[in-house]
């Protein structure tokens, strides 16, 4: 009698086997699912290109101001915070520093940039207009006003226009931080498809 030989097939045989002579896999059968062609803007080399671009990092900077909580205030949130802030400062800065214009200023510019960007996008206009005032009001406990209601306001009135650099300042990044986040928004808008009218 002959003897059939048994022998084990080897990895690339058993794979052309499982899939027919030309080793694939028929349309109907189950266990790979066909590749479609590309369709689209993709299919070209250079539209292909153009959406394999990779995103370049964001600076440390951005990163940084990413991490810091975003609230939303509202107009009148807005000023109240940035008023309760300065007179917070002015009132330190008065114990510490024996009320220095400079650490007041100095201390005025990040409370003017973190109130543009804690307003929400409806009250942007509010930011420089709630800042000036948030200055004045913090600017009290250093105007080292004396005679009562009129010394003190007279006091402030002095202080103010000795240091205006500084609120002019705040102002402007105020403004500036505001006015970029408006224009932001603008784009955002006039990126979002619109719904077809029927």
């Amino acid at each position: 009698m002959e003897q059939y030989r048994t022998h084990t097939p080897q990895p690339g045989q058993r794979a052309r086997t499982a899939g027919g002579p030309s080793g694939r896999t028929p349309a109907g059968a189950p266990g790979r699912t066909p590749r479609r062609a590309p369709l689209g803007p993709q299919a070209g080399g250079e539209a292909a290109a153009v959406y394999r671009v990779a995103a370049r990092p964001a600076p440390p900077f951005v990163l940084a101001l990413r991490r810091l909580p975003q609230p939303r205030l509202t107009s009148l949130g807005g000023g109240l915070f940035a008023a309760a802030v300065m007179f917070l400062l002015g009132c330190l800065d008065w114990l510490i520093f024996d009320g220095s214009p400079a650490v007041y200023g100095v201390l005025f510019l990040p409370v003017s940039a973190v109130t543009a960007l804690w307003v929400r996008p409806a009250d942007l206009v509010s930011a420089p207009i709630s800042v000036p005032i948030a200055f004045a009001f913090g600017i009290v406990p250093i105007a080292d006003g004396t005679g009562g209601v009129g010394g003190q306001a007279m006091a402030v009135v002095t202080a103010l226009a000795l240091h205006a650099g500084w609120l002019y300042g705040g102002t402007l990044v105020a403004g500036v931080i505001a006015s970029v986040r408006k224009v932001r928004l603008m784009g955002r808008r006039r990126a979002r498809p619109t719904a077809p009218r029927r």
